[in-house]
């Protein structure tokens, strides 16, 4: 089933670590912590995965607050968020404000159909990251955010500037099961058939990292597995 605790913990910065020991491959994660009114919020943000896996991360970096007026309303604290257009949820494929420039992400999508149909990549395989369409993208003058392969330390040292001068950060994900803080903090759909994540697949119900600027200016902070596809069903089902 989609995720039953999907929502955003708006805050103010208070601290950001790192796992105390990074073996290149391995579970990696960054620890952003938010101050609410409700009490500290941890936030664990999935940066690096074993090979079989892996990892991308890209910077939104032209948007302005009234990309995000719904969650902008709400008070600082965690909310939970329907899987709907219109609460505010993230979708990496839906939402409009995370799209590149549509002439770009369709011939990308047909570059990235054709290389999948000829390599044939088995199910749940590290096949779905950044590739040449990406690489041209980051060369283009036009509205384009290319995925970048993440080591762990990159995708964090990308986000931190920003979460530390940030005037209010919005976190997106799950909430812990029990107690404050937020996990999931990624894509989550385009998991295959097989895959242990694959029940969790839903649209309007992505993780990402969200940072409003004193002066308007918003980025936003987005990370996927390199086993998930973008092109999902209404479902969130690879398609």
């Amino acid at each position: 089933m989609p995720l039953p605790l999907y929502g955003v913990a708006a805050g103010t910065f208070h601290s950001f670590t790192r796992d105390p020991s990074h073996h290149f491959g391995h579970w990696y994660h960054g620890h952003l912590t938010l101050a609410t009114p409700d009490g500290l919020c941890p936030t664990a943000l999935d940066v690096d995965a074993p090979t079989d896996v892996g990892v991308s991360y890209r910077l939104v970096d032209d948007l302005t607050v009234d990309r995000i007026a719904a969650v902008r309303a709400l008070a600082d604290g965690f909310h939970p968020l329907a899987s709907t257009p219109d609460s505010g949820a993230l979708d990496y494929a839906r939402s409009p404000m995370l799209q590149d420039t549509a002439w770009l992400a369709e011939a990308a999508a047909l570059f990235r159909k054709a290389r999948i149909a000829l390599n044939r990549p088995a199910p749940g395989s590290p096949a779905y990251g950044p590739d040449l369409a990406d690489r041209l993208a980051a060369g283009l003058p036009v509205r384009a955010f290319p995925w970048v392969s993440s080591n762990g330390d990159n995708a964090l040292d990308v986000l931190l500037p920003h979460v530390r001068a940030a005037s209010r950060i919005y976190v997106f994900g799950q909430r812990f099961d029990d107690g404050l803080g937020v996990h999931d903090v990624h894509l989550n759909q385009g998991d295959p058939v097989g895959s242990p994540w694959y029940q969790d697949n839903g649209t309007w119900q992505d993780g990402a990292v969200v940072c409003e600027h004193t002066d308007g200016w918003v980025v936003a902070w987005q990370v996927r597995f390199n086993t998930q596809v973008l092109t999902t069903d209404d479902a969130g089902h690879p398609r």
